[in-house]
């Protein structure tokens, strides 16, 4: 910005921002511009002059403007609890798309100024209804974050911008993403920023991050490596850090962090199909991706206890255990299930603690049996095509699962039209059938034949496809890349993984029936 003044672009770093956007565009990268609320008090500035004419700016109740310190100076701020100011901001909006702005970073939006906090006897508009300070505080980020999607999506039709905002309140799902906020690099922010996204999952919020690495303050090289891994399974998944801080990209941690820092990056690329399926079932039935055991295990006293409560689920099939990036040793609850190890397959039984070695390599993942997870190729970026391969991981259970798989174009809202790829997978243990349903929508899947892998079926020997037999082969399924040792002796530093069978099958949108 020109001097932190909203609605414009620094001429001299930004002398073309419809130029660069384009470039960055056909870099597959996508610009997010921040925004905060305060427009500065300054004569002759669009905006300012703008925001006046059109009488929008939060009242004392002498009818005066209530002024605040922010970034660019003293500030006035839109009332977005009233109609007029959201339609005012929105055609202020224009200003970012028509220089290929894709998505708006609400920041601020508390409303936070510098030493001072929000007078109580400020009034609101609150849709006609005139409202202190007290009674919308909360809804203000909220209806901030709504003006600037509405703004951007009446600008760029057709168009999913990317909406991320500070602070919000119930409903915000419908058009913005949130973090957590100003956290600081310490283990406990970590942990805290994991509970705050399963209560927030509780309150119907999906999409939600943290900053990774922490904010202010610098991390060490365990907490980086320890917090990049847990990332890597939140729905949100952003590194960000604080001017004057050092360097927070995974390189600048050393050649150790950035290997494990690109396990887990890329291991998140190659469960995109899950995660994206993840976040159509939230977006149906209001289910988080990131949730609380309380919601799968609501009467199981033990996931009440305060030394289980940073364990949580990414989607339904996967459990994550956090610890602090200085612990040798932690203690995991595994509920009632057969759980599998997501990097070995080894098992361990339910209805029980268990006491686990930890280092910085690995962080502790489960994966529940009889679950699905759809994984692909591994790709850099959304706008990278994957191979034509989607692999269904299918793991060992006693339990019936209904998984349901999704696609779309992941751009547009065509889905809305029909145009989206939806099957349901069911596993059934006591018919040993694994059934991919008739596809629903009008959707071409971007991945032209599925490969299975059986995880845990050790005495799988013939499978039907059918009613025909078809042919399983060994494979052996490695999620990470081995960390080099940083040995000058180079010793052997084989691939940790385990034997599963599989097969492939083509993608026929027809019921496809898969029994042994």
């Amino acid at each position: 910005m020109d001097n932190y003044k909203l609605f414009t672009w620094d001429k001299q770093r930004f002398a073309n921002p419809l130029e660069m956007t384009k470039k960055l565009s056909s870099m597959g990268f996508k610009t997010t511009v921040i925004v905060d609320p305060g427009i500065k008090v300054e004569k002759n500035y669009g905006a300012y002059e703008r925001g006046l004419t059109d009488n929008i700016f939060i009242k004392y109740p002498d009818s005066t403007n209530y002024s605040g310190q922010v970034w660019p100076g003293w500030c006035h701020f839109p009332d977005f609890t009233s109609d007029k100011a959201r339609n005012w901001w929105k055609k202020e909006v224009k200003f970012f798309a028509e220089t290929g702005v894709s998505g708006i970073w609400n920041d601020m939006n508390e409303i936070a100024t510098w030493g001072q906090k929000m007078p109580s006897n400020v009034l609101f508009d609150y849709d006609g209804m005139k409202a202190s300070h007290k009674q919308a505080h909360n809804v203000y980020g909220m209806q901030m974050a709504r003006a600037s999607f509405e703004g951007i999506t009446e600008q760029v039709p057709n168009k999913r911008p990317f909406i991320l905002t500070r602070a919000g309140y119930a409903g915000m799902q419908r058009y913005t993403a949130k973090w957590t906020g100003d956290n600081r690099s310490e283990d406990n922010h970590m942990l805290l920023g994991v509970r705050l996204m399963n209560s927030l999952g509780l309150s119907g919020v999906a999409f939600t991050g943290m900053d990774i690495g922490g904010f202010t303050g610098n991390p060490t090289v365990g907490l980086y490596a320890r917090w990049i891994q847990i990332g890597a399974f939140n729905p949100y998944f952003r590194n960000h850090t604080a001017v004057n801080t050092k360097s927070s990209e995974p390189w600048s941690y050393g050649e150790e962090v950035l290997e494990i820092s690109r396990n887990y990056i890329s291991l998140r690329y190659k469960m995109l199909p899950y995660l994206y399926s993840a976040f159509y079932e939230a977006s149906t039935s209001g289910q988080p991706i990131m949730r609380s055991l309380a919601i799968d295990y609501t009467h199981d006293a033990k996931v009440y206890d305060t030394q289980f409560q940073n364990q949580f689920f990414f989607g339904k099939a996967i459990m994550v255990a956090p610890f602090e990036s200085t612990d040798k040793y932690g203690k995991v609850y595994f509920p009632k299930a057969t759980w599998y190890n997501l990097y070995t397959a080894d098992k361990e039984q339910g209805n029980q603690e268990k006491i686990i070695q930890l280092n910085m390599h690995k962080l502790p993942v489960y994966v529940k049996e009889s679950s699905i997870i759809p994984m692909q190729s591994l790709i850099q970026t959304t706008a990278e095509k994957p191979t034509d391969t989607l692999t269904i991981h299918v793991y060992k259970g006693e339990l019936n699962n209904n998984y349901v798989y999704y696609e779309d174009d992941g751009d547009s809202y065509n889905y809305e039209k029909g145009e989206f790829f939806k099957r349901v997978i069911l596993y059934s243990p006591s018919t040993k059938s694994l059934v991919f349903d008739k596809v629903e929508g009008n959707y071409k899947s971007k991945f032209n034949y599925i490969k299975v892998v059986f995880t845990g079926f050790d005495d799988l020997k013939a499978l039907k496809n059918a009613g025909k037999s078809i042919n399983t082969k060994n494979e052996f399924v490695s999620l990470l890349t081995p960390i080099s040792r940083f040995d000058p002796q180079g010793n052997n530093n084989p691939a940790e993984g385990y034997q599963a069978k599989s097969l492939i099958i083509k993608n026929d949108t027809d019921k496809i029936s898969l029994s042994w």
